[in-house]
C-alpha cells in the first residue's frame, strides 16, 4: 500500500532553454538552494564563532556524531523512493545495538559473526515489513510503526530495563573508533553507502525501477515491473542498514541501553524528507539526504556553541521538518499548476521522464489511473519523475 509519491520537479532542458539566464538561474536556485545554504550557515557560524566552529576538531566532532544520522537517512530514503516509509529505522536500532552487544559479552560469540547474526536479523525485520506492506495490504506506516514498537518492546525485555556491559575485543571497538587521513571512520561508511546507492539510484535500471513505482505503481506495473519485489526488497535493503549501523552505534557506545535510538528517528526522517527539497527537487534522492542531514549537523552544533540551551536541538529538528515538507508540497503544487494548463488540443500535457538504462518505455498507457500522474519518456529530461508526498 503506497504512503508516499514519487514526481520529480527538477525543469527539463527544453524549459531552462526557453528562458533567459536570468531567470534560468531564478528556476534552479531553489534546486541548489540547500547546499547554498549550508555554505551560508558554515560561513555564519565561522564569522561569528571563529576560535570553535571553523576548526578540524569541530569538523571531526560533526562527521562522526551525525553520522549514526546520515546513515539511518540513507535507510529511511530507500523505501520513500518507491512511495513507502519505514519508521523501524528507529525503534530497530535500539533493538540492533543491544543485540551487537549481548551477543558478544553474554553469549560469547566473535565479534564478526556477532555483526552478522545483527545484520541478518534486521534484514529479516525489513522482509517481515515488506510482507505486510505489500502481501497483508498494511499502509507502510501502520505497518513499520507496529513492528518497531514490537523490536522495542523485545530489546525492554531482553536487558531488563538494565544497560549491558561488558568488555568488548578491539577489532569491535574500531569499527567505530577508526581514523582514515585524519576522517572518522564512520563518515567514511556514509560516503561508500551514498556512492553505492547513488550508482544504484541514478545509473542503474534498478532505481529507475523504484522511483517509477513510487511515481505511479499501477502504471509501473502495467510496464512490467515487479512492483511486489521491489517494495519487499527495499524494506530489506532498509533493515539491512539499519542492522549495520546498530552495529556501528554499539561499537561507538561500548553498552547497550534501551533510551538510545529513539533519538535519531526524527533527525533521519527530517535529513530525508529536507533532501527531497534540493538537487532532485521533489524526490527523495541521495546527495540531497546528505546535505539535509549536514545542514541540520551544521545548524545545531552551532546554535549550541553559541549558548543554546539543551532543548534546541529536537526544536530545530521539529521546525525544520515542518518546514521541509511545507516547501516540498509548495514546489508540488506550483509545478502542478504549470504542468495541467491544457493544450491547443484541449488535452493535458502528459509528464515525462527519461527512462534511461533499461527503465520502462511509455507510462502513457495507464493514463486513465487517477491514483496519480502517468509517467512516460522524453530524451530531454535527465532522470524520471520522482518526488515525496502525501499519497491522494
Amino acid at each position: 500500500m503506497q504512503s508516499l509519491k514519487s514526481n520529480a520537479l527538477e525543469p527539463t532542458r527544453s524549459e531552462l532553454a526557453a528562458l533567459s539566464r536570468g531567470r534560468a538561474i531564478v528556476r534552479m536556485l531553489p534546486i541548489y538552494g540547500l547546499p547554498i545554504l549550508t555554505v551560508v550557515l558554515i560561513g555564519f557560524f565561522s564569522y561569528l564563532l571563529p576560535d570553535s566552529f571553523p576548526t578540524a576538531i569541530n569538523a571531526r566532532s560533526i562527521l562522526s556524531d551525525k553520522s549514526i544520522i546520515a546513515l539511518l537517512a540513507l535507510a529511511a530514503m530507500v523505501p520513500m523512493m518507491a512511495g513507502r516509509i519505514d519508521l523501524t529505522i528507529g525503534f530497530g536500532i535500539v533493538m540492533w545495538h543491544i543485540l551487537a552487544i549481548s551477543l558478544q559479552v553474554q553469549y560469547n560469540f566473535p565479534w564478526p559473526l556477532a555483526c552478522l547474526i545483527v545484520v541478518l536479523c534486521a534484514g529479516t525485520a525489513g522482509l517481515i515489513n515488506g510482507l505486510l506492506v505489500e502481501v497483508a495490504q498494511i499502509d507502510s506506516f501502520i505497518a513499520t510503526l507496529g513492528t518497531g514498537t514490537i523490536l522495542y518492546a523485545l530489546a525492554l525485555w531482553h536487558t531488563g530495563g538494565r544497560q549491558v556491559i561488558g568488555e568488548l575485543p578491539p577489532g569491535f571497538v574500531e569499527i567505530n573508533g577508526l581514523t582514515i587521513l585524519g576522517v572518522p571512520i564512520p563518515a567514511v561508511y556514509v560516503l561508500v553507502l551514498a556512492v553505492a546507492l547513488w550508482i544504484t539510484t541514478e545509473r542503474m535500471p534498478l532505481g529507475r525501477h523504484i522511483y517509477a513505482i513510487g511515481a505511479n505503481e499501477k502504471a509501473a506495473a502495467l510496464n512490467g515491473i515487479p512492483v511486489r519485489a521491489y517494495v519487499i526488497g527495499v524494506f530489506v535493503a532498509s533493515g539491512l542498514i539499519v542492522g549495520f549501523t546498530g552495529c556501528v552505534l554499539a561499537s561507538k557506545l561500548q553498552i547497550g541501553q534501551a533510551n538510545v535510538g529513539l533519538d535519531y528517528l526524527l533527525p533521519a526522517l527530517v535529513g530525508t524528507f529536507l533532501g527531497s527539497t534540493t538537487i532532485r527537487l521533489g524526490r527523495v534522492n541521495v546527495w540531497g539526504t546528505i546535505v539535509g542531514v549536514l545542514i541540520l549537523a551544521v545548524g545545531i552544533s552551532g546554535i549550541q556553541q553559541l549558548g543554546g540551551a539543551f532543548f534546541v536541538e529536537p526544536l530545530f529538528n521539529g521546525i525544520t521538518l515542518l518546514i521541509a515538507i511545507a516547501l516540498a508540497g509548495f514546489a508540488q503544487r506550483r509545478r502542478s499548476v504549470t504542468t495541467r494548463k491544457p493544450s491547443i488540443t484541449g488535452l493535458e500535457p502528459t509528464r515525462h521522464s527519461d527512462m534511461r538504462s533499461g527503465g520502462p518505455s511509455a507510462f502513457a498507457e495507464a493514463s486513465a489511473d487517477k491514483s496519480g500522474p502517468p509517467a512516460g519518456t522524453n530524451s530531454e529530461r535527465d532522470d524520471e519523475d520522482g518526488e515525496v508526498s502525501p499519497a491522494t
